[in-house]
């Protein structure tokens, strides 16, 4: 076989044909499939455990705000007396100048926390995030998330 005739046999199995091409697209796009679904799951989970750790923070920074005054702040003064004196309700003599928290912080999917002192059910405090819907109510990743319940599930752990 001449030089020719090799080149030639070469150039007829070049490349691709179309069903192959999609084959490899088709097996490509379910790997992907299946790796944002696992990812996704774990992103709802890590904004769940941010909510939680978040709420714990908050909590911490109320309980100092209460041994120094003597008292939480009111549902009207809301978590916003954790970084600047509240100028409403019972206003505290001896507010610390840099204030409890640097900001108020927020939940995993960035909305406000609900704060209600005295809170519902006989709790001295209630800190509420909505969940992944951010409305009130929800199953799975758009239930709410209590600071009572957060503290329930660590008595368990």
């Amino acid at each position: 076989m001449s030089f020719r005739g090799v080149a030639k046999v070469l150039r007829s199995q070049a490349g691709m044909t179309l069903i192959e091409i999609m084959v490899v697209v088709a097996i490509i796009g379910s790997i992907a499939a299946l790796v944002t679904v696992n990812v996704l799951s774990y992103l709802d989970e890590s904004k769940v455990e941010t909510t939680k750790i978040q709420m714990k923070n908050v909590e911490g920074a109320l309980d100092q705000y209460k041994r120094r005054h003597g008292s939480y702040p009111t549902t009207e003064q809301g978590l916003s007396a954790l970084v600047e004196k509240p100028t409403v309700g019972k206003v505290p003599d001896n507010y610390p100048p840099d204030g409890y928290l640097k900001a108020v912080p927020k939940d995993g999917w960035g909305n406000d926390f609900i704060y209600a002192s005295p809170g519902s059910a006989g709790h001295k405090i209630e800190i509420v995030s909505y969940g992944g819907d951010g409305q009130e109510g929800g199953e799975g990743f758009d239930a709410d998330i209590t600071n009572y319940e957060v503290k329930e599930e660590a008595k368990t752990e």
